[in-house]
């Protein structure tokens, strides 16, 4: 199983690993959310060969981020363990930067995204109409991730995005993600923790890591009507030709 989408820099990385592995996570994409992050997701993934990096810039930091650190991140994607650019998008609900800053910052960074031919991880919270808009002239792979925004999937669905589910996709009251689930084609899904974030039902109020993906997979497995393993499979077949990854 693979975890795409880890902030592996908020954990003890080394103890996250071995208990992934012990779980059957074997691989996970780690994401970078400025240029420091960016350079430690590098240093992690050189470090560990089961590791890869999404650098991009948060829209929580648009409001200071310059025109140096989109050049900077377009440089590190050089790196050949860099896989894609993000999270990137809009945050409404924070409203941690200015919306017109996030706004140019996610038109920069999806233009990175074209130039190196990478998929945008996108990052959208309450922003639904205006995160379809600026990705309307992006051709490039998309991934939904931590999907939570019922109402992008008919977008996505059209536009063969891959959608992937964290944690709150197994919440009780989450009906509505995992009914969303059920119509994601099979070469569309991914999976994820967004950890320390977001931990699944079953550990619900302990800081999440990569092995807790299991529990997401399994929901996910659940709510489609599919045997977990072989949804796995497709899961890290998906994984392996969205972010370009080595045959596991």
């Amino acid at each position: 199983m693979i975890d795409t989408h880890a902030h592996l820099d908020a954990l003890d990385t080394d103890a996250a690993l071995a208990r992934a592995r012990e779980s059957g996570v074997m691989r996970v994409i780690t994401i970078g959310t400025d240029i420091p992050r960016c350079r430690r997701a590098l240093e992690l993934a050189d470090t560990h060969e089961d590791v890869f990096a999404v650098l991009g810039i948060h829209p929580h930091e648009a409001g200071t981020a310059t025109d140096g650190d989109v050049a900077a991140v377009r440089e590190l994607l050089a790196h050949p363990k860099a896989v894609g650019v993000g999270e990137t998008g809009l945050d409404w609900y924070r409203d941690y930067a200015p919306h017109d800053a996030q706004t140019r910052l996610f038109e920069r960074l999806l233009a990175v995204a074209a130039e190196t031919g990478k998929p945008a991880v996108i990052h959208t919270r309450a922003a639904d109409a205006d995160t379809l808009a600026v990705l309307a002239g992006f051709s490039g792979r998309v991934v939904l991730h931590c999907f939570s925004s019922p109402h992008l999937l008919e977008t996505a669905l059209e536009r063969g995005w891959y959608v992937s589910f964290a944690g709150n996709a197994t919440y009780p009251k989450a009906v509505d993600l995992r009914l969303a689930a059920t119509r994601v084609p099979a070469e569309r899904i991914l999976a994820e923790t967004d950890s320390p974030y977001l931990a699944p039902q079953p550990v619900r109020g302990r800081r999440n890591e990569p092995a807790y993906v299991m529990h997401t997979l399994a929901a996910l497995a659940q709510a489609r009507g599919e045997d977990p393993h072989e949804l796995e499979r497709r899961i890290e077949r998906n994984a392996a030709e969205c972010f370009g990854l080595p045959a596991a």
